[in-house]
């Protein structure tokens, strides 16, 4: 087993636990995500890969590598039968266990992460100092991807939403706004969907998941020329502002993958962004279906331009990411876990044929 530690110094802070009067019921606050106490969080993967007598590989994603003012990872230690080594994407930087046994091994791999976080959110009503990105950070973060690119159909839409705009942060705010009013989500795409953007607009189906609705609003932020990114990652927990659609709602977190995005505006730096979350509450949250003048819907769609709540763990912001040492094209994504055998891939988006399991845990102070 190897252990990977950073010391938090003033994190994992407990949050005080409510007190219920008999019979009495506590409205959740409204949804309005702001930086409070520490959490921490404990994320456990499991991996056992059929046995079918070849030599076998597997990837596990790690959480995200830089501390923030609403991130700071602690600690990554892992176990198993196999041969075990870190590796990282070289264009993003994403961060991974990769693993190999041999022919005739039942493979089996655990990892164990740790990780602190709180809510984040953008103060707009007064000017920010954040530093500017280099000329570099620029052109990676405008630069078009394998299922994102920014010429063609999607620079055309994207400059007929920001015409006339004055600034980058009316810009990112048009963008945001189109995405939540033409998408929609749709539950029969598998996991989180594929973020193929071009095929979106090409097609006229402006349907899918988060990892299609907000790679949307990357690829269209970037021809508009913001820098943007999507995050991926996982729920780890509940909403504590009683949205049942926003959060995970057991400890066994599986099928809670969730992506994210972020986009750089002059000023205030990166901003969190989820569009595809305002839509997946107008679906999901009860009764269902709800209209866009919800109370429920106008708050989330409020917060979520500049705000995110952080029952959730960050993993990377790769595209086109090559598993080291695997024989398989690029994946569009690393969010979640990969297996080989001889016979190829497995399907991750089948964890119980995979099998594998992920559990998270909060940690009290």
């Amino acid at each position: 087993m190897k252990v990977r530690r950073r010391e938090l110094l003033g994190a994992g802070l407990a949050m005080p636990a409510l007190s219920f009067l008999p019979r009495l019921v506590v409205a959740a606050p409204a949804f309005a995500p702001r930086p409070s106490a520490w959490r921490t969080f404990e994320v456990t993967t499991r991996i056992v890969i059929p046995n079918d007598s070849t030599p076998a590989r597997a990837w596990v994603p790690l959480p995200h590598t830089e501390e923030s003012d609403w991130f700071r990872p602690l600690e990554n230690r892992w176990s198993g039968n196999g041969e075990f080594s870190l590796a990282k994407d070289p264009r993003y930087g994403a961060e991974m266990l990769a693993a190999s046994w041999s022919a005739g091994e039942e493979p089996v791999l655990e990892t164990v992460s740790r990780f602190a976080t709180r809510d984040r959110a953008t103060d707009f009503s007064k000017p920010g100092d954040a530093a500017p990105l280099s000329a570099e950070e620029v052109r990676h973060y405008t630069a078009a991807t394998e299922l994102i690119p920014t010429d063609g159909i999607v620079k055309e839409t994207a400059d007929r939403i920001v015409a006339g705009a004055g600034s980058d942060l009316e810009k990112a705010r048009r963008i945001y706004d189109w995405v939540v009013e033409n998408t929609f989500r749709e539950p029969s795409v598998r996991g989180c969907g594929l973020g193929d953007v071009a095929s979106m607009l090409h097609v006229g189906d402006l349907g899918g998941k988060c990892a299609d609705l907000n790679a949307l609003y990357v690829g269209l932020a970037r021809a508009a020329g913001l820098p943007a990114r999507d995050v991926y990652g996982i729920r780890v927990g509940p909403s504590q502002f009683g949205y049942n659609s926003l959060g995970a709602n057991s400890e066994t977190i599986t099928k809670a993958q969730h992506c994210r995005a972020e986009v750089f505006i002059s000023g205030w730096g990166w901003v969190p962004v989820d569009p595809a979350d305002v839509r997946k509450v107008m679906l999901e949250e009860p009764p269902g279906g709800l209209p866009a003048d919800d109370p429920k819907v106008q708050a989330v769609r409020r917060a979520l331009f500049g705000a995110w709540e952080t029952n959730w763990l960050p993993y990377n912001t790769a595209h086109d990411v090559k598993l080291p040492g695997s024989s398989a094209p690029p994946l569009g994504f690393l969010m979640y876990p990969q297996a080989e055998t001889a016979a190829g891939m497995l399907d991750p988006l089948e964890p119980d044929r995979f099998r594998y399991e992920i559990r998270a845990r909060e940690i009290q102070a």
